[in-house]
């Protein structure tokens, strides 16, 4: 196929599964190397997809932009930050560390020049758009289904557990291997289920429906879809969204809803109606969860190290203790996938904003930065000292020192402008996905890279379809 189309649609599925059947692969025996080698599969695939542009040198047909050269820039500082030896700058992370680092901060680049070299229609446009509106109605139907029909016990003793603390290496003790936000600790010890789906995270999952609802707003109000097709599918992603209990992601969606009102003025009072009831009807759906969503219960090790850590005391006899896992300091904890319990829940908020203060603060009193893996889950990942974690741009500016933060800054905003200007939902998605980096790292969750850029840079290279 001339087009390499075909690999976004492998992204936008590939990766919705790709945590629950790498946990099913480490069950079955597959570890360490292997899996490692299994899991890079996303990795070769956008390797073959720029040798297929090149060889075909649509790649090079562009001229290139201010938002090109930005996204150069940022580019050339991680690199060169990449390959400083690290006790120039304070910083203590592994060659492991550095390679784990430099792929997470240069993938939205490579991602975007991908999306650069694309060249497709408006048919094949829609027909991405099916393929992502149809991903999120299977993750949100899988994730209430899990929820209330496959007990929490399934899932301690799947290869869950295993995949993130043996092969990642994130240190989750609290719940017998499993991340703590698979839970919405209510503080009574009768904590409750929220949607994880086949991600293994209410997060991640929440991200994938803030950007399919608004693909799905554009989907009625541009293409007029039909009511009777529109209302499940968006009552459903919608559903999704509301049982992972995030608020933050709530919020995003309100935010991405009003630049879409921004930017398509004829809409604008039914979209901004519309923003104000996703915040009334997702912080009133979270009053009441605690009576209609599933319970659970803790085993009693679990208990204890509940009790524990309640009460500041070590964190002992918590029923999982891998060989091969890293320690994790609690400001690491959105950024290695096992956040604060409720998204915008006072001590939640609290610890977003200390970890966002703190971050800050450390960016300023060390501009210079520490060097690749000294930020976020790869330095959890490595078990080296965490210097900044949660926020994006926090770890960005720790990684490849302020300088690097500004640029990718920079970039982002200049790519929200350029795209927002001809597709307002994805103007609105990369909106809402930039104000979720103030508290969580959103270029950690490869759905996001592996599909928002590509199509980002897609569509500065086609404006006008």
């Amino acid at each position: 196929m001339k087009r390499p189309i075909w690999i976004l649609h492998v992204f936008v599925v590939g990766l919705a599964l790709h945590n629950l059947v790498m946990a099913e692969l480490w069950a079955a025996g597959i570890r360490g190397s292997a899996l490692d080698i299994v899991s890079a599969w996303k990795e070769v695939v956008l390797a073959v997809g720029l040798a297929l542009e090149l060889r075909a040198r649509r790649s090079l047909r562009f001229r290139p932009a201010a938002v090109d050269r930005l996204a150069l820039a940022y580019g050339a500082i991680v690199v060169v930050y990449a390959l400083l030896p690290q006790h120039w700058l304070g910083g203590s992370a592994t060659h492991r560390g550095v390679v784990l680092g430099l792929r997470h901060d240069l993938l939205p680049v490579v991602a975007y020049f991908f999306g650069r070299g694309l060249d497709f229609g408006v048919r094949d446009a829609r027909r991405l758009g099916v393929t992502i509106l149809g991903t999120a109605v299977g993750l949100a139907a899988f994730g209430l289904v899990d929820i209330y029909a496959i007990p929490l016990s399934w899932w301690r003793h799947s290869g869950a557990p295993g995949w993130f603390s043996d092969q990642l290496g994130f240190n989750y003790q609290g719940l017998s291997g499993l991340p703590e936000n698979f839970l919405y600790n209510t503080g009574n010890e009768h904590p409750l289920r929220r949607l994880v789906s086949t991600f293994l995270s209410p997060l991640a999952s929440s991200y994938v429906f803030v950007v399919a609802l608004l693909l799905a707003t554009a989907w009625r109000l541009r293409l007029r879809a039909k009511l009777s097709v529109w209302l499940p599918t968006t009552a459903l992603i919608a559903a999704g969204l509301l049982w992972t209990h995030s608020r933050s992601s709530y919020l995003a969606l309100a935010l991405g809803l009003l630049e879409f009102a921004w930017v398509r003025p004829q809409w604008r009072r039914g979209l901004a109606a519309a923003a104000v009831c996703v915040v009334a009807v997702g912080f009133g759906f979270d009053e009441v969860y605690p009576h209609i969503g599933p319970t659970t219960t803790y085993t009693p090790s679990e208990l204890v190290c509940q009790r524990n850590q309640a009460h500041g005391r070590p964190m002992k006899n918590c029923g999982f203790h891998p060989a091969t896992s890293a320690a994790r300091s609690p400001a690491s904890a959105v950024a290695a996938g096992s956040p604060a319990v409720s998204g915008l829940s006072d001590s939640s908020t609290e610890s977003h904003w200390r970890s966002l203060r703190d971050g800050i603060e450390t960016v300023l009193e060390h501009p210079q930065g520490y060097g690749l893996g000294n930020a976020g889950s790869t330095a959890a990942r490595t078990g080296v000292p965490i210097k900044a974690g949660e926020s994006t741009y926090t770890e960005l500016a720790v990684d490849s020192g302020l300088l690097g933060g500004l640029l990718f800054l920079a970039w982002s905003a200049a790519l929200f402008l350029k795209v927002a200007r001809c597709t307002a939902w994805h103007g609105a998605a990369i909106l809402a996905i930039l104000a979720l980096g103030l508290q969580t790292d959103v270029i950690g969750v490869p759905w996001l890279v592996y599909v928002v850029w590509p199509l980002a840079g897609w569509r500065v290279s086609h404006p006008e379809v």
